[in-house]
């Protein structure tokens, strides 16, 4: 009888030192949104990124890696407006979870909290890699990151009622932060506003919104589709009356091009790290945009 109540009592004991809740498991499309959720969940989160800064989200496979990771995940948080169309419905689908299927609290699309740029009135195939959504390249405009860290607060507290509290004061204290740092970032760059540049793809369109900054060519013919020969040609051409303070290239774009284009029109390229983790100073989303803004002062 005595050995029965100290091994009942060994298992309460071994039950104590037990966290009361596992960590919810969040599956971010990519890292930004992931580092997002890190912040704003802390221990209580366990969060994996299914891509990297290096890695064009329009194209990835839904390996078995990941469909494992999504058929245990609580959350998973995308940038949607169709930027993953191409492999995320197939991911959710294979996993066989419903708690995290589009309509149910365990989908989070960062782009359904914000005024998208760049809605077309029509699409088709002529177009390129048009999404009929809007540009979902959203979170190159700091004040976006604001609006998203709002509601997915909010989701986490909705998913994790317990620890509400918890989520509630690791969000004010974001907001906090992140309007400091948003006000500093406008200040530094005012020198930026006006400054005439070349992108490649339409992922810059934000960052320039919000900085001023005037788009004069893009390296893509159309969003999605590679310039042929004749195309850098003619841009070379229209460059030259006009030419660009930079070209803004990601961590993830095919550099040859830019290269190309900067050798004819003598602009320097400017590697921006475009998300979490696309540069060595990008460690976080502050220094993300930290990294971003003391590059393009850098450009004389």
């Amino acid at each position: 009888m005595l050995k029965k109540i100290a091994a009942v009592g060994a298992v309460l004991l071994s039950c104590a030192g037990m966290p009361a809740q596992a960590a919810l498991k969040v599956l971010a499309t990519t890292p930004e949104w992931g580092s997002l959720t890190t912040v704003l969940g802390g221990d209580k989160v366990s969060v994996y990124t299914a891509t990297t800064a290096y890695q064009d989200v329009h194209r990835v496979e839904a390996k078995p890696s990941l469909v494992a990771r999504a058929r245990n995940a609580d959350l998973v948080v995308a940038v949607g407006a169709e930027l993953e169309v191409g492999w995320l419905p197939v991911l959710l689908q294979e996993s066989g979870n419903s708690k995290i299927q589009p309509g149910a609290n365990g989908y989070f699309e960062a782009d359904k909290q914000l005024r998208l740029l760049e809605v077309p009135t029509s699409v088709d195939r002529s177009m390129g890699d048009v999404h009929p959504l809007g540009n979902p390249h959203a979170h190159l405009d700091a004040r976006n990151v604001a609006l998203v860290a709002k509601a997915l607060t909010a989701r986490l507290e909705a998913l994790d009622a317990a620890n509400a509290s918890f989520y509630e004061q690791r969000g004010a204290n974001f907001q906090a932060r992140w309007s400091a740092a948003v006000a500093k970032w406008e200040t530094a760059a005012a020198p930026l506003k006006g400054v005439p540049v070349v992108v490649i793809h339409r992922d810059q369109v934000y960052l320039m919104h919000w900085l001023g900054m005037r788009e004069l060519a893009a390296i893509e013919p159309k969003p999605g589709v590679p310039p042929s020969t004749a195309y850098l040609a003619n841009l070379v051409s229209k460059l030259s009356a006009t030419p660009p303070r930079m070209i803004m290239r990601n961590a993830y774009n095919d550099p040859r091009a830019a290269e190309w284009l900067a050798g004819r029109v003598h602009a320097p390229v400017v590697v921006l790290p475009y998300s979490v983790g696309g540069s060595d100073a990008a460690k976080d989303l502050f220094g993300l945009f930290d990294d971003t803004i003391n590059k393009l002062l850098a450009v004389k």
